[in-house]
Order: structure tokens, then sequence, then C-alpha cells
């Protein structure tokens, strides 16, 4: 199924946005803790992108790219509904943000996710994602696992190749 570009303040994203925070709530005890304070409209923003998996007109995957500065973005708000999960729809996603990271000029991405989300730890690190040291936000959450993607070096042998 094709990626297709979202708006912000898309309803359907916005489904999707708070079904993955009712779900990380449930996972981790229902605290907002540890939950980044979030506006969408942040995706609104030059260099940040949202796509998503559309079927029939139902979006079934979302995932973001919020920009930090000139060189590096975050992944954000990765989701698949529980009806399309082992589809390979955040593979998807998540391929498609980085193409759409280096195409922006990143050389580099992050993201962070909990020490509960054995799916997600799986599917970044199996895309090259590396742990580095909690940032921002997450400094000092012990739930929280931070990863890094250098894409500048990958994004230079793929020009000559």
């Amino acid at each position: 199924m094709p990626l297709v570009p979202l708006f912000f303040d898309d309803p359907r994203a916005a489904r999707l946005m708070t079904a993955q925070q009712r779900e990380l709530r449930t996972l981790y005890g229902g605290t907002d803790e540890r939950t980044e304070p979030f506006d969408p409209a942040v995706l609104a923003g030059e260099g940040s992108v949202l796509l998503g998996v559309d079927e029939g007109g139902e979006l079934l995957a979302c995932g973001a790219l919020k920009h930090l500065d000139p060189e590096s973005a975050e992944v954000k708000r990765m989701y698949t509904v529980l009806a399309a999960r082992g589809r390979g729809l955040g593979r998807q996603i998540l391929a498609g943000l980085i193409e759409r990271g280096r195409a922006l000029g990143y050389t580099r991405l992050v993201l962070e996710t909990g020490d509960r989300q054995a799916e997600a730890l799986h599917l970044y690190e199996s895309a090259g994602f590396r742990r580095i040291p909690n940032y921002g936000y997450y400094v000092g959450m012990e739930e929280s696992l931070c990863y890094g993607l250098e894409l500048g070096e990958a994004a230079e042998s793929g020009r000559d190749g």
C-alpha cells in the first residue's frame, strides 16, 4: 500500500495518535507522566512530515518527523491500528520517514520508545537505529529508551552506488 502525506490536523491521524497514547497509558500503568506533551501543530512546520498508510479511506498506520534543528528530526507518533499489525506497515512508515528525512537534508534521526514495547524496539533496531543517551524531555526517565540513526554516511554511500 502506498504511503500518503497527511496534514497535521487530519482527524484520522488524530484518532490514531489518541489511540497510541491510550495504549501507552495502559501499557505503562495509566500515567501521563512518561508521555511528552505533544501538539500536532509542530508537524505543520517546515522540515516536518506526517505520513500514513490508507486503505479504502481508513488510516491504518501513521508516523511523523518533527523538525529539531537543521541537521536532525525526531520520529514521532508511530502507530499501527491493532487489526492491521503484522502486515509490515510500521516498517513501511519508518522507511518512508527515513527517506523523507534524507530528502530534507537531515543527517540524523532520533526517537524515544519505551522499554515495554518489544515490537517497536525490534523495528527500530532492525532499521539501524542505535541506543543513545536519553535527550530532552526523556532525560532521567528509566522506562524511556532513546535511539539515533545517522543518515549522513548512509545517504552518501547511497548516492555513490
